[in-house]
């Protein structure tokens, strides 16, 4: 159920991803000496005096690791972490570590705006949807006003028609009123939140003028900024100066800019869409890059019956304005939010800024399939506190890279299986091939806007790596490493596998983390290792960065990160292949305890962990518990839980806050 509604069965597919490029089984063929390449077997390996190589594509021998530099960031810290680990279960609730509490904040279907009903489960519509709180809700953001205020940003991803409709079979048969409801509950919400008696519990504001509630829906009219805005391939019918789409779709994970705007990833925006095959023949291509359905009836949910534009055999251009990062002011209610096309467009999952010593502000990102690549974008000028007109053109013009993983350890010792090369470790170096500049395109036979807007076949195109569903991308705010989820992969073959993809079938994922040259972020030079190897501990294909595997929780398929103020690793996960319900665990990335992963809490049956947001005070964490009881078979006559209202109820997506119950900071 999960793999129809929320990405349109994809793995069920070919994956979009036919490129020649090499895998470094293919590349190697020889052992490689570790002298001249940086090694990152534990974080903090920061190099001095390393080159970036002339061509694209080439990655250059790096000196060895700084030693001060080094030393200062492998060691030392306390992770604060104490919590006793929540057993792995199949409970149909919201486990927490003794000692804590938590409360649901905001649920689907609870009112938002002015005017909005309150939910009723067999009486919904599409009017009163587009004013209530959204259906799956992923990504999660708190902008304080004040200490015990704040607004709440939250993704609502995709929708599962199956649970919220009784009597549902499929998208040709359901009414328009069930498709328009569907739409609309797409998106994203603005919910004002307020703490509670000073603890680290937020419930909803609902009295007063609340005017920074908002909803954006698939009807939000946007604009397009950046190089490609305008151009000929994001032209339509309704839009023929191809700068003003219409709504979001699919939105995952996201991120915040220093300027306290939102950034929300549309991902996997093609399931949406029928006729694939009927767009013109330059544009076949493309469509099959990006896996649009082909056929009349190829989307499950047939939002073409009742909006025409979804109709590719009629609006071929619709697709290309949708995949982009938008970003969004949640406090001007008012304001248009912008699609920024230099940051590219594919099945984005996440969007994480941080400002680098000269001011340039830098952009990670994810591609969310299998085979696919991780980007970053650094920004032609400099960020200026307090300069909001000068800091909001800043996405739209800067360099759009995409990463080249080279390991260090001869091909014949991988073997898919996970064991470690001899070197004890998955490590290498990389680099950031350059794709587009501003109106400038780095690729050989595309324009800029073409890289923009086809950014998975320009990264084909310069031999980007081919990852493990790369999913959140995050910046240690402590030690400045780079952290990234690779969710999993079981497609990938003995003879696919490489250093940074260790192993073939990879049901449980891993997580890689990445430094780069000087720890400078605008650098084109890294070393990454991969810290975590998911999966059973008791299995020896998996690795906890050489902890003692007796004492750390099992982990399944890493979906989105999380750091707290200290610099530990918070973990969500999508999809647990252990035979749990997926939970969220911290672990530390330096000193004694690096690899020390706990799990501190678990969702209800059928769903997935997303946000997380652990508060900058420490004492609040929010998930949003997405798909409860998303179970193959489940209807709403059966359903498979009944969380968050128990009893009779339905089961509903919503956002959840976890505290401790003396006001200790979580993970205490």
């Amino acid at each position: 159920m999960t793999c129809q509604f929320r990405c349109g069965n994809a793995c069920a597919h070919e994956a979009g991803n036919d490129s020649g490029n090499t895998y470094f089984g293919d590349v190697v063929a020889q052992a490689m000496s570790r002298r001249g390449v940086l090694r990152a077997g534990a974080l903090g390996a920061l190099v001095a005096g390393a080159g970036v190589a002339g061509g694209a594509g080439a990655v250059p021998a790096l000196a060895d690791p700084a030693g001060p530099e080094d030393a200062a960031l492998r060691g030392g810290g306390r992770s604060g972490l104490s919590f006793a680990p929540v057993p792995p279960n199949t409970d149909d609730a919201l486990r927490v570590p003794g000692g804590y509490t938590s409360s649901v904040v905001v649920r689907w279907g609870d009112p938002v705006l002015p005017g909005a009903p309150e939910f009723d489960f067999d009486n919904q519509s599409a009017e009163a949807q587009a004013k209530q709180f959204g259906y799956n809700c992923d990504y999660v953001t708190l902008f304080p006003m004040g200490r015990d205020r704040g607004l709440l940003w939250v993704n609502h991803e995709y929708t599962t028609e199956a649970l919220m409709f009784r009597g549902y079979r499929g998208g040709a048969t359901a009414t328009e009123e069930q498709i328009k409801i569907a739409l609309a509950a797409h998106g994203g919400s603005v919910v004002e939140v307020q703490r509670v008696k000073g603890t680290g519990q937020w419930k909803l504001v609902t009295s007063g003028r609340r005017r920074y509630n908002r909803r954006i829906t698939v009807h939000t009219p946007m604009k397009f900024s950046g190089p490609a805005a305008g151009d000929d391939l994001l032209k339509t019918a309704a839009d023929p100066s191809g700068a003003a789409p219409v709504g979001m779709l699919n939105n995952c994970a996201g991120g915040t800019t220093p300027w306290g705007t939102v950034l929300t990833a549309e991902e996997n925006f093609d399931q949406y869409f029928v006729n694939g095959d009927k767009v013109p023949a330059a544009q076949r291509p493309y469509i099959a890059r990006y896996t649009v359905p082909s056929g009349a009836s190829s989307s499950s949910r047939r939002f073409d019956r009742v909006e025409e534009r979804f109709d590719l055999a009629k609006h071929p251009n619709e697709v290309n304005r949708f995949g982009w990062i938008v970003e969004i002011d949640p406090f001007d209610p008012d304001s248009t939010p912008v699609k920024r096309t230099a940051l590219g467009r594919f099945k984005h999952e996440a969007a994480t800024t941080t400002v680098a010593r000269d001011g340039r502000l830098v952009v990670y990102m994810g591609d969310d399939s299998r085979f696919e690549y991780v980007y970053k974008f650094v920004s032609k000028d400099r960020y200026r506190p307090g300069n909001d007109r000068h800091n909001r053109r800043l996405l739209d013009e800067g360099t759009l890279y995409v990463a080249k993983f080279t390991g260090d350890s001869p091909a014949a010792e991988l073997d898919g299986s996970g064991k470690l090369p001899s070197d004890g470790a998955f490590d290498g170096s990389g680099e950031w091939i350059p794709l587009v500049s501003g109106n400038r395109s780095h690729v050989d036979g595309m324009t800029a806007a073409e890289v923009l807007v086809y950014t998975r076949a320009a990264a084909d195109k310069v031999g980007a790596t081919k990852m493990d569903r790369p999913e959140d991308v995050e910046r240690n705010p402590v030690t400045g490493g780079v952290y990234i989820a690779l969710t999993n992969n079981s497609n990938r073959t003995a003879a696919q596998v490489d250093e940074a993809n260790p192993r073939a079938s990879n049901k449980h994922g891993h997580v890689l983390e990445l430094v780069e040259h000087r720890g400078d972020p605008t650098e084109r030079t890294f070393a990454w290792s991969l810290p975590l190897v998911c999966g059973d501990p008791n299995d020896a294909a998996t690795y906890f960065a050489g902890y003692d595997k007796t004492k750390v929780s099992p982990i399944s398929c890493p979906d989105n990160l999380a750091f707290d103020r200290d610099g530990n690793l918070w973990i969500s996960t999508d999809g647990n292949a252990l035979g749990s319900n997926d939970g969220l665990f911290a672990m530390p990335v330096r000193g004694k305890d690096r690899g020390h992963l706990r799990q501190f809490l678990s969702v209800p049956v059928g769903a997935e962990t997303c946000g997380p947001l652990v508060t900058e005070d420490q004492r609040s964490v929010f998930v949003a518990v997405q798909h409860p009881g998303e179970v193959d078979g489940a209807t709403p006559d059966s359903p498979a839980s009944r969380w968050p209202e128990g009893g009779e109820g339905q089961p509903r997506p919503s956002v959840a806050v976890v505290w401790h119950s003396e006001g200790r900071k979580i993970g205490s």
